[in-house]
This record gives structure tokens, sequence and C-alpha cells, in this order.
């Protein structure tokens, strides 16, 4: 099968994207969560009833109870959530030790059970990108003391997640702020965070506006589409200025372009001078001019 590549000028649609919102229990995460498009919640944690906007809902007692979810099951909805994503990795660990006593013992995973658990986590999470859906991963923080610092992090057993953190395209912490709850996606020296659309300190209205984060959501897409529209327009400028430079040969080319090479960004200036160097001209900062080497 031949490669499928994308010019360098190809746009590239972000069209989904994965959330990870994360905090200490009882802050309004799911709540916060139920405010996407068209959401549907698969409960890990048991604890949907305490939302007071619930929509659409899956409780899950085991792994069972989604292992066989198809493409067909989250056709009407747009997001799906997964609540916590913490507990989902502890009925995913138990369902390997169920099928394999070799992968763990006394309900602990081996190191052999930890690499099938990674395994496995990474395959359900392409099987729900692959369902076009926006997807937002909730976990419960832990605080870390380190020297006289405290450190916010993600809730969950092992090396998962990094494999959370790797696959978010944005995570928020959910915390409380001078009495009201605020939503930070900015990564900072105490806790993680993914700001692809540059967000400042959300705070999070109350009572909630039924489609906060489906707003921060779009944004978030259309933040993402806007990098990959300034990349793209980027890299034609690139090419447009190879092509005029490729056709300057003697010093006064060079200098003929110098005032309009100013005015361009630094991977064509820098293109621009080592075109130059390799012709054998270098630039005098006395008379602001290339001249032969």
């Amino acid at each position: 099968m031949a490669l499928k590549i994308l010019a360098a000028d190809d746009p590239i649609t972000v069209d989904r994207i994965t959330v990870c919102l994360y905090g200490d229990p009882g802050v309004g995460k799911t709540t916060l969560a139920f405010t996407a498009d068209k959401p549907l919640l698969l409960d890990f944690d048991q604890g949907a009833h305490r939302a007071a906007n619930r929509r659409d809902t899956v409780r899950v007692t085991s792994w069972a109870d989604v292992d066989g979810m198809t493409l067909d099951d989250l056709a009407p909805y747009n997001t799906v959530i997964v609540d916590t994503v913490g507990r989902m990795l502890d009925a995913l660990a138990a369902d390997i030790i169920a099928k394999d006593a070799k992968m763990g013992r006394g309900g602990v995973l081996s190191q052999q059970g930890w690499g099938r658990l990674k395994a496995r986590f990474v395959a359900w999470a392409k099987m729900l990108n692959a369902s076009g859906k926006d997807v937002i991963l909730i976990a419960h923080g832990t605080e870390k003391q380190d020297g006289e610092n405290v450190i916010a992090r993600l809730d969950v057993q092992g090396g998962s997640k990094d494999e959370i953190y790797k696959s978010a395209d944005a995570m928020g912490r959910v915390y409380i702020r001078n009495g009201k709850r605020v939503l930070n996606f900015d990564p900072t020296e105490s806790a993680f965070g993914k700001n692809p659309a540059g967000f400042g300190l959300i705070e999070i209205p109350t009572p909630i506006t039924p489609d906060f984060m489906a707003t921060i959501i779009a944004d978030t897409k259309a933040a993402l589409n806007r990098q990959t529209e300034e990349q793209r327009e980027a890299a034609k400028r690139l090419d447009d200025w190879r092509e005029v430079v490729e056709q300057l040969e003697t010093a006064e080319d060079f200098n003929a372009r110098l005032e309009e090479i100013k005015t361009q960004p630094k991977a064509v200036q820098q293109m621009f001078a080592n075109a130059a160097k390799a012709k054998g001209y270098v630039y005098d900062r006395n008379s602001g001019r290339y001249e032969a080497a």
C-alpha cells in the first residue's frame, strides 16, 4: 500500500480532540463534562447521580459492560466521557487478571500485566478516536510534597498516566480559587496542563451554562486548526522564497532583495543568508551589503 503523503501546504483539519479534566473529588468535574456536545458518560466511578445536569449514562460495574461497545452504540453522541479514567483502568486490570492468571496475583498486576494494561488502554483509546467523537477523560487529582512545594498530579495507577498525558490534546485542572470554581489549562511547576488554545484562567459560572465545555472544545479545535493554517502559510512562503533565492547569482542580486528579506520570517531570512554564503558572499555590517568574501 502506497504512503499517503501530505504536502507541506496541505491543510490538516482537527475535527475531534481528547480533553483531560482532573481535580479533587467533589469539585464538579462530571457536571462540567456534561456540558459538552451530546455527551455519553461511561460511569466507572458510579457517581453520575451526583451531577445536577446528568445526561445519558452507562453505569459500568465491570470491563465487560464496555468491552463490546460498538461505533453504532456511539452514533447518537458527539462526546464520550470516561469517569474516572483511574477507575476504568482498575476495571481493565481486573479483566486482564481474570482472563490470564499470570498477569497478576491478589488483584495486583505483575510487570507483564502492567504492559498488557498499557497496550489495551492504548488500543481502547484508539477505538474511541476512530469513532470521530470528542473524548473527555476525567481523573481525580492527587498531591505530592516536593520540598516546600505541593505538586498536583493525576491519580492514575502505573505508567498509564503518561499515556493519558500523551493522548490528551488539552488538559485542565478544576479547583477552588477565592471561593469560586476555576478551570486552568496552563502547565505550571505545581500542576499538569496542556493549553493549545492559550486560555487564561477560566471561571466556571454558577449555575453552569449548558454548553460550557462544548464551547471550550470548539475553541480548542479552532485554535489547533488556526495553528495548522499558519504552519501551511509559513511553509508556502518558505517555498516561494526558495524559488526566488535559487535565481540569485551575484552579490548585487542578493543586495537587491535585502530590504524585502528583512520583512520576512526568520526561517526565510536564514535561508537567504545561507544561500548568499554558499555563493561566496559575506554581509558587511558597515556598508549593509553583501560583498565577495
